[in-house]
């Protein structure tokens, strides 16, 4: 089996990392309190929403803390076990990111370097992916797993079985064509069942 998997709070707590430097962004650089908004996003502008910035804010953060970030993550608890148990079960793993290219960092090696720092295990990676349902198609993925409501919809509706990693920006997101999980074990015990179907 082909199986697509984000990075981006699907493998790593980016999510909490971000989150972080957002706080110290909002309530030392903007000068404002630390409060939040609780948001259900369908996709990636929690951190914005949540801390009610302009786009002006928005890009601001992201050109200044962006490296640090992606950089400063660690994979959520048994992903790089669980990965590599299904590699060596005969399932090729393709990470499927939405990681854009950046003017002040490597976006490219910083994520390589990550990936090979942590010993997370694949077999190739999309980097820069706007359309994931098209990129999922195009590489005939099987299954695919992300946090993001928006791109787990958009590849269900191809056909495509999805699974939407449980976060607290997309609780209550739900669709009949979408499978919740709540931890790598968790995915790793469905995946295994649905191939003794």
């Amino acid at each position: 089996m082909k199986i697509g998997i984000d990075i981006d709070d699907t493998i790593a707590d980016t999510c909490e990392v971000a989150f972080a430097y957002a706080q110290r962004y909002t309530i030392q650089e903007l000068g404002r309190s630390g409060k939040i908004q609780e948001v259900t996003a369908k996709h990636h502008t929690y951190i914005d929403a949540m801390h009610n910035w302009s786009d002006e804010e928005d890009t601001n953060f992201w050109n200044r803390y962006y490296g640090k970030i992606i950089t400063q993550i660690k994979p959520f608890t048994l992903a790089v076990e669980t990965i590599k148990q299904l590699r060596q079960d005969g399932n090729q793993i393709i990470l499927i990111t939405a990681r854009w290219p950046e003017e002040n960092c490597d976006v490219k090696q910083i994520t390589l370097d990550w990936l090979a720092q942590n010993q997370i295990e694949y077999d190739e990676i999309v980097l820069n992916a706007k359309d994931k349902a098209q990129v999922a198609l195009d590489k005939n993925i099987d299954l695919f797993i992300d946090d993001s409501f928006k791109n787990c919809m958009e590849v269900a509706q191809t056909g495509i079985k999805t699974y939407i990693m449980q976060m607290r920006t997309n609780k209550g997101l739900d669709a009949e064509n979408i499978t919740r999980v709540y931890s790598w074990p968790d995915i790793y015990d469905r995946i295994k069942k649905e191939e003794e179907v």
